[in-house]
């Protein structure tokens, strides 16, 4: 029998009688490499893992217990008790730079806060938003809005069944009514109804399309629907400010003086110091009634930190002695930033388990720490604007040419010619020394201002960053795409 899929050619294998596979026990043809097949993954799992439990070490986690928190977890405490009585809590506003634990504090203390108010039966919600991703007015009253919604919806749905239960006995027995506040069986009908009309009502709020006013009024109607404390907490609150204004913040700091059955009180979460510099005056002194900074951790407490995440996230004895101290050194010159010492911890047990090594050493840490610096420098430069991106390849194309303390008139020359290249609009020098300062904020170059005497003052610039990564990540944009052709004249220009 033929193969109707295989096509005859000069080169046909003979398979006469005198060479056929009679004697040829197929199933070992088939099966006798199969213990020595390995396949792209075998290979790396065939190490020991290093790791028990890797999701401690990233940043979503919310540990059992926050080592150095204690004093601002408690004045937390101290004043979100007021929603257990029922009482409205005072707004709070929580500063400190990135990494010192802010929003993990005030999830532990929410989580705590809902847990309670379970236990001792008192209706309170506490509602997270990140505002650098929902960072707008109307996204906020949206997310807001369908989060009681369905908070309503399933209240509604527990409630009708209560009172089905409740008509079915008082059917039988009328005086199961008796400490109800129904006084017959048509009452409980009648509730039932009016519950399943408020739940044909209940409609959520799209994405986009409606009027800011009707989704702040479906906000407000979902919110006050029943008796309860709501704890809205808000990340990067800042960055809300930044992009939308303080509308948001006013409205929801005013609702209280017009709801009937429920209490809003507001967390406010922000690296910046001074964001409060902006708003309205009276929204700032509704908003900031309580005030609880976090400062930076010191070295000692990083390592506390490390400590206590590793005894989770690792097996027994997988790392060195020297490994959470040199994170912890590393993570102290980032001032204080246990994120950063989380995510090199992290960064280095991964790059032990790729290496199939018995466990985390001081070699690891290092690789680590060049690992991260390289992704922050390519996630930076990845989302820097256009002009900025000319700005920078243009003291690259210089120092790829030996010009070293690049100076802002050659940089500006050779800006010039990329945005011909590309068909960008030309800024001025002055426009462009101001964009080398922001990359020099960023830590992408080092500009520094050298007096040339009575020739006046100028930059002397050179990069921070490792020039063909860098370069590379320029490359990646798609409007840079043909900027290579400039090298020409680059090259020509010194030359000469």
């Amino acid at each position: 029998m033929t193969d109707e899929n295989t096509q005859p050619t000069d080169d046909a294998v003979d398979v006469s009688p005198d060479r056929s596979f009679d004697n040829v026990d197929l199933d070992d043809v088939v099966f006798d490499d199969e213990g020595d097949d390995q396949g792209l993954f075998d290979d790396l799992l065939s190490g020991e893992p290093i790791f028990e439990n890797k999701e401690v070490l990233r940043p979503s986690y919310t540990p059992h217990e926050l080592p150095h928190r204690k004093d601002q977890i408690n004045n937390m405490a101290t004043i979100l008790v007021a929603a257990l009585r029922g009482e409205t809590p005072s707004n709070i506003l929580i500063y400190g730079k990135t990494g010192t634990g802010k929003t993990a504090s005030a999830k532990f203390v929410s989580k705590e806060l809902e847990s309670t108010s379970q236990k001792y039966d008192v209706p309170c919600n506490v509602e997270y938003i990140n505002c650098e991703v929902t960072d707008t007015q109307y996204r906020v009253l949206a997310q807001l809005a369908n989060k009681f919604i369905e908070n309503n919806q399933a209240f509604v749905e527990d409630r009708i069944a209560e009172l089905q239960t409740l008509r079915e006995e008082a059917t039988a027995d009328p005086a199961r009514l008796g400490d109800t506040g129904f006084d017959s069986p048509d009452a409980v009908d009648a509730r039932i109804e009016d519950l399943q009309d408020d739940r044909e009502e209940m409609e959520s709020v799209p994405m986009t399309g409606w009027p800011t006013d009707r989704v702040y009024n479906t906000f407000f109607e979902a919110v006050d629907y029943e008796e309860r404390v709501v704890v809205i907490m808000l990340d990067e609150i800042d960055k809300l400010v930044e992009k939308s204004g303080d509308d948001t913040l006013y409205n929801l700091s005013r609702m209280n003086s017009e709801l009937e059955n429920s209490r809003v009180s507001i967390i406010g979460i922000s690296n910046d110091l001074k964001f409060t510099d902006f708003l309205d005056p009276r929204v700032k002194s509704s908003l900031g009634e309580e005030e609880i900074v976090f400062p930076p951790y010191d070295a000692n407490q990083l390592r506390d930190i490390l400590q206590h995440r590793a005894e989770v996230a690792f097996k027994a004895d997988a790392l060195s002695d020297d490994v959470i101290p040199l994170c912890a050194a590393f993570a102290a010159q980032e001032h204080g930033d246990a994120r950063r010492a989380l995510d090199l911890l992290r960064t280095a047990g991964e790059l032990a388990e790729r290496d199939q090594a018995e466990g985390v050493n001081e070699k690891h840490v290092r690789k680590a720490q060049e690992k991260i610096e390289l992704d922050r420098v390519v996630e930076v430069v990845r989302t820097l604007p256009t002009q900025s991106k000319l700005v920078l390849f243009s003291i690259i194309s210089l120092e790829k040419n030996g010009v070293h303390n690049v100076n802002t008139g050659e940089v500006y020359n050779i800006y010039k010619r990329l945005c011909e290249e590309i068909d960008a609009d030309v800024l001025t020098q002055r426009r462009v020394t101001d964009l080398i300062s922001e990359l020099d904020m960023l830590g992408i170059v080092n500009a520094v201002v050298v007096s040339k005497g009575r020739y006046g003052r100028t930059k002397e610039i050179s990069l921070s960053v490792p020039i063909d990564e860098t370069e590379a990540v320029l490359m990646s944009d798609s409007r840079l795409g043909d900027i290579e052709s400039v090298q020409p004249f680059v090259q020509a220009r010194f030359d000469n």
